[in-house]
């Protein structure tokens, strides 16, 4: 563990809403991952947000459209330390993941880890990284067979 962790100064103003990090790309929100803390494992039912080609105008009709057919969110079972994913316009819970705290594949240091590998024969190969950066929203970070490749945001119930 990265003894950065006390001393990270983040480099860019922290946005506090989906419609922010949507606006920024791919190297503002790496470098605004990097910056940030893990956070407390978050709890309860989480609005998830897909931010698919962040930064361009594509992101925002991508990320209704993901919310509306596809993904909703996460329920987390913090007794557990496991969630379920909220999947279809019907918000079935399903892919059940493992909650705990990590090293980033990012860069080493601590993060909130949603690991998919013992837990879900579909996503068996998904590890999902997460780090508060506002209050009750964290932003995601996606890995696929070892390899980045999307972002996601989660917002606590009762957080603006």
């Amino acid at each position: 563990m990265s003894s950065r962790n006390a001393t990270r100064q983040p480099t860019i103003t922290q946005p506090h809403t989906e419609a922010a990090l949507m606006r920024l790309g791919n190297r503002l929100l790496d470098e605004l991952f990097r910056a940030s803390p893990p956070g407390p494992v978050p709890k309860g039912k989480l609005r998830g947000t897909v931010l698919a080609f962040p930064g361009t105008r594509a992101v925002k009709p991508i990320s209704i459209f993901a919310r509306a057919f596809l993904w909703q969110g996460k329920v987390v079972d913090a007794e557990q330390a496991s969630l379920k994913n909220l999947i279809s316009p019907f918000r079935l819970r399903l892919i059940k993941a493992t909650l705990s705290t990590a090293e980033s594949w990012v860069d080493g240091d601590p993060i909130v880890l949603i690991d998919y590998s013992r837990t879900s024969r579909v996503a068996h190969m998904v590890r999902d990284e997460i780090r508060l950066v506002g209050p009750g929203l964290y932003l995601g970070v996606v890995w696929l067979w070892h390899r980045r490749v999307g972002w996601f945001t989660l917002r606590q119930r009762g957080s603006k």
